[in-house]
């Protein structure tokens, strides 16, 4: 299962984790954790392609983190509410147990 971690303080959002495989299928077939890994990745570039905001991001097998240490503007804040729209979505479409999100108020 790939789980979310959503990091909020006060509505804004401090970083965003995700986790693990969702095991829907073999490794190089599984459209969910490749759906939820395009996602998270071209946010990830978005934000720091299109915005002057600071992202720290980090990756690895079956890993994904980043933050905002200074805060973030109103187009980062779209970007990330689009991210949340899709994986919500991958969600809904092929089950819970594919893919969890947890919201986390700090």
């Amino acid at each position: 299962m790939i789980c979310i971690t959503v990091t909020e303080s006060d509505g804004e959002y401090i970083s965003v984790e995700s986790n693990g495989h969702a095991d829907y299928a073999e490794e190089g077939q599984d459209i969910i954790c490749a759906a939820v890994s395009a996602l998270i990745v071209n946010t990830v570039n978005s934000v720091e392609t299109l915005t002057e905001d600071l992202i720290i991001s980090e990756a690895g097998d079956g890993y994904v983190y980043f933050s905002f240490p200074n805060g973030y503007s109103e187009s980062t804040a779209l970007l990330v509410k689009s991210l949340l729209l899709g994986l919500e979505s991958i969600r809904r479409d092929y089950g819970a147990q594919y893919l969890e999100i947890a919201f986390k108020e700090v």
